[in-house]
C-alpha cells in the first residue's frame, strides 16, 4: 500500500491546484487510506482538509513543508549561506500537532522575509511528535548533492537525525533530470547512514490533465502569460496524485520507500478536537467567586435599568444565569462587559446591540445591549441554547474613529500573545477569474473586458450561472477562443487568492493564540491562519469589533449641538415624536441608517410606520426572500379588522406583525405555544427549518403536530394534537412556519439596528443641520455621496457655505444654521495639517492675508496643498483673486522657508512683522472666469462650490419643463416593482437648447 506524504493543495496560493474537497475523494478513488497535507509554510486547509478526510473514510495526516534556514532573524534575502531551504514535517499526535502550529507561526512572526522561515533554533525547540522528510530538490540535503558536495548532505542528514526522532530520506521522479542525478546519491546517502528512504510525489493537482491550469495559476501569481518563454514553470506534468502501481514502477530500486509511507501513515494519528472550549478567565477582583461576581453586576444594572423591577424579571434573571454558568461562560460575559464598560467610560460610542444578543436580560443589565428585551418579546434562547451547547456570538458595533482604542484595551488587558486578529482569504472570483485568465491566455484586453462584463456582479455569482446568461451562452458555444477562456477560468474559479486580515474579528485566548491554532504576522498585525468558522470550532473566543459609521455620525451630530449650546441626550430620547415618522414615511431618509436605499425609501413611504417596532419589521422584511410577503404585511396594516388567524393561540403572536410571521423568535413562540415545546427545542425547530434538511424537517413536523413522549412513557412534548388543536390546522400551521422560516429573521438583530435607524431620523428630523455637518463628514472621502449630501440639504433648505480658511474647520460645521464646508475634503490637505490650521487660528487670530497664513504655517504646509486651497475658493475671504494668489503664492511659500531657515541660524529679515504679512500682487492679473473657477473647485473639492454651471440656464429649463414628466413616480401596486440592483429601462424625454 502507498500513501501520498508530500501533497500541496490550493492554499499553497496560487501554486497548488488541489482543492481540498478532491484530494481524499481521488485518494479513495486510487484505493489509498491515506493522504497527508503539505502546503508551502503555512496550514491554512489543515481543518477543511482533516474534515474532508473523515467525511470520505481516509485518514488525514497534518503536515507542512518548512522554509528552512541558517538564521531566521538575519534579513539578508535568502542568499549564500543563509539560503531558505525546504524540510517536510508531520504530525504524529496532539504534541507533535501543537509543535508544528509553533514552528509555522514562529516563521511568520519571527522569521518573515519574503517567506516564513525557521532555524535549527526552532526546531529542536519543537521537535517533538514530529516526523521529518528531507523534502524535494529543494530541499537542503538534495541540493548539496546537486552540488556535488556529499560531505555536506551527511552533515545534514546526522544534525536532522540529532533533532527528530524520525528522520527519512525523501526520493522523488517526475522525469527532472537533477532527480536523475540526485536518487542514486540519496539512495546511498541512506545506506551510508542507516537512515530509512520514503517515496513521494511532490502533488501539486489532482489528475494529470490539470497541469495546464495548474499552468495557468502559476502565471497568475507570476504576473506572466503561457507565451513567454523565460518563466517560472514546471519542467514535466507528472506532479499529480499517482496510484501506487505507478509509483511502484517509478522506485522499483527501492520498494522500501513505496512501503515506508505507509508505516509513517500509521504513526500519524492525530485527530483534531471540536467543541472544547479554551476560553480565557477573567481576573475578578479581590478574588471573588466569577460568577457570584457576575451576578452582582447583573443585580446592580437590574436595579439601574429598571425602577422598579418585578419578580419575574428576577426570575428570568436568574434563569439567564444559571443557564450562563452551567454551560460555562460567565468568564465571557465578564469579559465582554468588560471591554464594553471601558468603551463606554471613555466616551467611545457603542450599538445598542446586534444579532441574538439583544434577547438576554443579562447582556442589558450588563449594558451589554441596550433594547429591553421583555418589552419587544426577544427570547433568550435564541441566543443560549441550554438544549444545545455552543458558543455564545456576542458581536459589538464601535464608532469607527476608536474601534481600535477598544481593541487595542483588550490587548493590553490579555497579552498581546494571548489576543489575535482572524486571517479570511481573497478567491479568485467569477469576473476576476475571467479577466486573469484572458490576461495569461494572452488575448486582447478589449475581449476579454466584454466577456467580463457579461459575468454579472451578484454576490455568491459562479461562472456556471453566468452561463445562464444568453449572451455569455452564445459566446461559449460559438468562440473557440471564449470557450477556452471562460473553461480556464472555471478551472481556477474559487481558488484563494491571498490571505488577508478579518475587518472586526478577534480571538481572545487564556494563554498564546499559537497555542491553539498557526498564526501569521501582517505587517505590525497578528492573525490567525485559520478563518473565523474554524478558530470557533476549535473553541476559541472570538468576537467581531465592528465598525458602524452611523455611531459616528450621532456622536459627531451631539457634539455639533453640544458646541452651540444644545444638549441632546440620545440615550433617553421619545421614540414616539409623530414628526419622525412624517419625515420617514415620506421617504426622506438620505443618512438614515438602514433606509437608504431606493427601494427602502419605496417600502417605507408605502408602510407609513408609526412606531418602533414598524421599522423593526420593516428592516426584517426587506430582504430577499420576505420582501413576497411585503404586500401582505402592509395590507394588513391598513385593514386588520381583515387579519384572521388559523388558530386563536396565533393572534397574541403574531398581532404586532399584523398576522404575518416575521421573525425567527416568532417562529420559536409557535412551536412553544401551540406545541408544548420547551424553548430550547422550539430553536431546534427553527433550526430544522432553516436548514431545510428533509430528515431533521420530517422530525420537526412530526413533533409538532404529534409531540414527543419519553423513553418510560412520560410526555415530553405534547404536540399540537394533544394540546387541543385538529390535525389539518396543525399541518398547515407548520406549512406557513415552514415556507416563511428559511427567510425569518432574528428579531433580536432587527430590534437594536431600529434605534440606531430611529435616532438617525431623530437627529435628521430634529436637528437637521448638525446632524446633515455630520453626516456629510462622515463621507468625506466618497465625492458623490458629499454631493448627494449636500444636494438634500438645498432641498431641506440649508445653505451650504464654500470653504473659508477662518472659518472652516477640519470636518463640515454649522453657522446659523447653515453648513461651512469642511476643509480635510479638498485635495492634498491631510487632517493633520487642516487641524493645526484650525488651532493656530484658534490660538492666535484669523489668517490676515496669503503671506501671513504661509508664514505661520511654513513648517507645515506644501506648495500643493496651498494651491488646492486656493483653487477651492478658501482663501476667498482674504485679499486678492484667485488668480493673483495663483500668481504668487510660490514665490510667497519659498520666500517664506527661506525666511524661516534665516531665523533658524540667528538671522533677521529686513522686514517688520507687519509689513511682512502684506500680500504684493503683479499689477495685471486677470481673475478666471465663472466657469474656470467652478472648474478648479471641481478638481480639488470633487463637487462644485461657489454655483453651478448651469446656474445661468436655470430659467431656460424651467421653461422647458414638460407637464407629463413633471416627476418620476413609483409603480402604485400591491408589489415592489423593482429590487435594488434590478436593470431598468427608463422612457424620457432629451431637449437639446
Amino acid at each position: 500500500m502507498f500513501t501520498h506524504l508530500h501533497v500541496h493543495s490550493e492554499y499553497s496560493l496560487l501554486d497548488g491546484m488541489c482543492r481540498i474537497k478532491d484530494l481524499p475523494k481521488r485518494a479513495k478513488e486510487l484505493g489509498q487510506t491515506a493522504i497527508a497535507l503539505t502546503d508551502h509554510g503555512v496550514m491554512y486547509g489543515a481543518v477543511d482538509f482533516y474534515k474532508a478526510c473523515v467525511a470520505e473514510g481516509i485518514k488525514p495526516i497534518i503536515g507542512c513543508e518548512v522554509y528552512t534556514t541558517k538564521d531566521r532573524l538575519d534579513k539578508s534575502g535568502g542568499r549564500g549561506e543563509n539560503e531558505t531551504n525546504h524540510l517536510l514535517l508531520l504530525c504524529k499526535n496532539q504534541e507533535g500537532y501543537d509543535n508544528l502550529i509553533q514552528i509555522v507561526s514562529n516563521g511568520f512572526v519571527d522569521g518573515f522575509y519574503y517567506r516564513p522561515r525557521v532555524d535549527v533554533d526552532v526546531l529542536k525547540k519543537h521537535r517533538g511528535g514530529l516526523i521529518a522528510l528531507s523534502a524535494c530538490l529543494a530541499g537542503e540535503i538534495p541540493k548539496a548533492l546537486n552540488s556535488g558536495d556529499f560531505d555536506h548532505a551527511r552533515e545534514v542528514v546526522e544534525e536532522y537525525k540529532e533533532i527528530f526522532d524520525e528522520f527519512y530520506i525523501e526520493i522523488q521522479d517526475h522525469g527532472i533530470e537533477e532527480q536523475k542525478k540526485v536518487n542514486p546519491l540519496l539512495v546511498k546517502l541512506a545506506r551510508e547512514t542507516c537512515t530509512p528512504l520514503v517515496a513521494t510525489n511532490d502533488v501539486h493537482y489532482i489528475k494529470s490533465d490539470d497541469a495546464k491550469n495548474q499552468d495557468v495559476l502559476l502565471c497568475i501569481q507570476t504576473g506572466k502569460t503561457l507565451d513567454e518563454e523565460n518563466r517560472m514553470r514546471f519542467e514535466t506534468e507528472e506532479f499529480y496524485v499517482k496510484s501506487e502501481e505507478e509509483m511502484r514502477e517509478l522506485f522499483t530500486y527501492a520498494p522500501e520507500a513505496i512501503e515506508n509511507t505507509n508505516i509513517i501513515a500509521d504513526k500519524c494519528n492525530f485527530e483534531f478536537k471540536f467543541g472544547e472550549r479554551h476560553l480565557p478567565e477573567y481576573d475578578v477582583p479581590d478574588n471573588q467567586d466569577p460568577y457570584e461576581y457576575l451576578r452582582s453586576l447583573c443585580m446592580a444594572g437590574l436595579e439601574k435599568r429598571y425602577v422598579n423591577p418585578t419578580p419575574d424579571l428576577y426570575e428570568r434573571l436568574d434563569y439567564e444565569l444559571g443557564v450562563i454558568k452551567e454551560m460555562g461562560f460567565v468568564d465571557y460575559f465578564l469579559i465582554v462587559w468588560d471591554f464594553i464598560s471601558y468603551a463606554k467610560s471613555n466616551g467611545i460610542p457603542v450599538g445598542p446591540g446586534r444579532g441574538s444578543a439583544a434577547g438576554s436580560i443579562v447582556s442589558y443589565t450588563l449594558e451589554i445591549t441596550d433594547v429591553e428585551p421583555t418589552k419587544y418579546n426577544l427570547i433568550f434562547e435564541r441566543f443560549l441554547n441550554p438544549e444545545r451547547v455552543s458558543m455564545p456570538d456576542i458581536d459589538i458595533d464601535f464608532c469607527p474613529k476608536r474601534r481600535a482604542e477598544v481593541i487595542n484595551y483588550v490587548i493590553n488587558k490579555y497579552g498581546s500573545e494571548n489576543v489575535s486578529q482572524i486571517g479570511t482569504f481573497g478567491t479568485l472570483k467569477a469576473r476576476g477569474a475571467i479577466r486573469d485568465c484572458g490576461r495569461v491566455l494572452g488575448m486582447p484586453y478589449g475581449d476579454v473586458d466584454a466577456i467580463a462584463k457579461m459575468v454579472p456582479m451578484d454576490l455568491g455569482m459562479t461562472l456556471d450561472l453566468a452561463l445562464e446568461n444568453p449572451k455569455l451562452k452564445e459566446a461559449y458555444n460559438s468562440s473557440p477562443d471564449v470557450k477556452l477562456l471562460v473553461d480556464t477560468a472555471r478551472s481556477v474559479e474559487g481558488l484563494p487568492r491571498n490571505i488577508g486580515t478579518h475587518a472586526a474579528g478577534v480571538v481572545i485566548a487564556g494563554k498564546s493564540v499559537s497555542s491553539y491554532v498557526p498564526v501569521q504576522r501582517s505587517d505590525d498585525i497578528i492573525s490567525t491562519q485559520y478563518t473565523k468558522d474554524t478558530v470557533e470550532e476549535l473553541g476559541l473566543l472570538k468576537m467581531d469589533f465592528l465598525g458602524l459609521r452611523n455611531l459616528t455620525v450621532i456622536e459627531d451630530t451631539i457634539n455639533i449641538a453640544k458646541s452651540m449650546g444644545i444638549d441632546i441626550d440620545i440615550h433617553n430620547i421619545d421614540y414616539n415624536v409623530p414628526e419622525v415618522y412624517e419625515m420617514i414615511s415620506a421617504g426622506d431618509t438620505d443618512g438614515v441608517f438602514q433606509l437608504e436605499s431606493g427601494g427602502m425609501r419605496s417600502f417605507m413611504k408605502r408602510l407609513e410606520p408609526e412606531n418602533i417596532e414598524d421599522i423593526t419589521a420593516g428592516i426584517a422584511l426587506y430582504r430577499p426572500g420576505p420582501m413576497d410577503f411585503i404586500p401582505a404585511y402592509i395590507k394588513n396594516k391598513s385593514n386588520p379588522e381583515n387579519i384572521t388567524y388559523k388558530h386563536p393561540l396565533l393572534k397574541d403572536i403574531l398581532e404586532m406583525t399584523y398576522g404575518c410571521i416575521v421573525y425567527q423568535e416568532q417562529v420559536m413562540q409557535i412551536v412553544r405555544t401551540l406545541a408544548g415545546f420547551s424553548m430550547g427545542r422550539a430553536d431546534e425547530v427553527r433550526r430544522a427549518m432553516s436548514k431545510k434538511k428533509a430528515k431533521e424537517m420530517q422530525k420537526a413536523r412530526q413533533s409538532f403536530i404529534y409531540g414527543e413522549d419519553n423513553e418510560d412513557g412520560s410526555v415530553r412534548f405534547m404536540g399540537c394534537l394533544r394540546n387541543g388543536i385538529d390535525l389539518e390546522t396543525a399541518e398547515k400551521i407548520f406549512d406557513d412556519m415552514d415556507a416563511f422560516a428559511q427567510y425569518a429573521f432574528n428579531k433580536s438583530h432587527a430590534a437594536a439596528y431600529s434605534f440606531v435607524t430611529y435616532q438617525t431620523a431623530y437627529l435628521k428630523c430634529l436637528y437637521p443641520a448638525q446632524f446633515m455637518a455630520a453626516l456629510i463628514s462622515s463621507v468625506m472621502d466618497n465625492s458623490n455621496k458629499v454631493a448627494a449630501y449636500i444636494n438634500n440639504c438645498t432641498q431641506k433648505g440649508i445653505n451650504i457655505l464654500p470653504p473659508d480658511i477662518n472659518k472652516s474647520n477640519a470636518d463640515f460645521s454649522v453657522e446659523d444654521n447653515n453648513i461651512r464646508f469642511g476643509l480635510t475634503t479638498i485635495k492634498n490637505v491631510g487632517d493633520t495639517f487642516v487641524r493645526n490650521c484650525v488651532s493656530e487660528r484658534n490660538k492666535n487670530g484669523e489668517f490676515k492675508s496669503l503671506r501671513d497664513f504661509v508664514s505661520r504655517m511654513i513648517g507645515e504646509l506644501n506648495k500643493r496643498s496651498v494651491e488646492c486651497l486656493i483653487k477651492s475658493g478658501a482663501f476667498d475671504s482674504l485679499p486678492g483673486s484667485r488668480a493673483q494668489k495663483l500668481s504668487v503664492y510660490e514665490d510667497i511659500v519659498d520666500s517664506e522657508a527661506r525666511a524661516g531657515k534665516n531665523n533658524i541660524i540667528g538671522q533677521f529679515t529686513f522686514f517688520t512683522q507687519e509689513e511682512s504679512i502684506e500680500d504684493v500682487f503683479p499689477a495685471k492679473v486677470k481673475e478666471y472666469s465663472k466657469r474656470e473657477l467652478l472648474n478648479m473647485e471641481k478638481e480639488v473639492a470633487g463637487i462644485y462650490l461657489s454655483g453651478h454651471p448651469l446656474d445661468d440656464f436655470r430659467a431656460d429649463i424651467q421653461k422647458m419643463h414638460y407637464p407629463h414628466c413633471a416627476e418620476i413616480t413609483e409603480q402604485d401596486s400591491d408589489e415592489i416593482a423593482y429590487k435594488d440592483g434590478d436593470d431598468v429601462s427608463v422612457i424620457g424625454i432629451i431637449a437639446n437648447r
